[in-house]
């Protein structure tokens, strides 16, 4: 069963050290998650990414339906993805949601699946908020901002008490 923390993670080790609190959610590889070769399908990590970046919504209170009942979306408009290792049929899997960016109408995040602590896919990917009836740049709302907000000062005031290399 999925679960979900907040953790700390090092995304590009030899850079200055600042404070990062990083949404993490687990999973389970499923065969459904596999190749003929028993490893993950390439396109199964956005997969566990897009379901990390939901469930890090939820933590904060914003759940998909609710938004889209207000008319609004988050829906990935560039997606930078770096494999570096398989993941395999059986494994457990994290997958780390840190926020990187925070606009008016959209906001980039940089996420990471691990096995074990070992990186094996990164990404960063930017999300806009849209209109649902149209598809359109929407501004995000306004709690969902503030929220973000409150995230973006606790990681800046070092509100996680871990330092780690970014």
């Amino acid at each position: 069963m999925p679960f979900c923390t907040m953790a700390s993670s090092s995304r590009f080790p030899g850079k200055k050290v600042v404070s990062t609190p990083v949404f993490m959610w687990s999973t389970r590889v499923y065969y459904e998650d596999t190749d003929a070769g028993g490893v993950v399908y390439y396109a199964n990590y956005l997969r566990f990414m897009e379901r990390a970046r939901t469930e890090y919504l939820r933590s904060m209170g914003f759940y998909p339906g609710a938004l889209m009942e207000e008319g609004i979306m988050l829906v990935v408009r560039r997606a930078d993805v770096a494999y570096r290792s398989p993941a395999r049929l059986d494994d457990l899997v994290e997958v780390s949601v840190g926020l990187s960016r925070l606009g008016q109408a959209g906001l980039d995040v940089e996420q990471t699946v691990y096995r074990e602590g070992e990186p094996l896919c990164k990404a960063a990917v930017a999300l806009a908020c849209v209109r649902v009836s149209s598809m359109r740049p929407a501004a995000l709302p306004a709690d969902l901002r503030q929220s973000l907000v409150n995230q973006q000062q606790a990681v800046r005031a070092g509100a996680t008490g871990r330092e780690e290399r970014v």
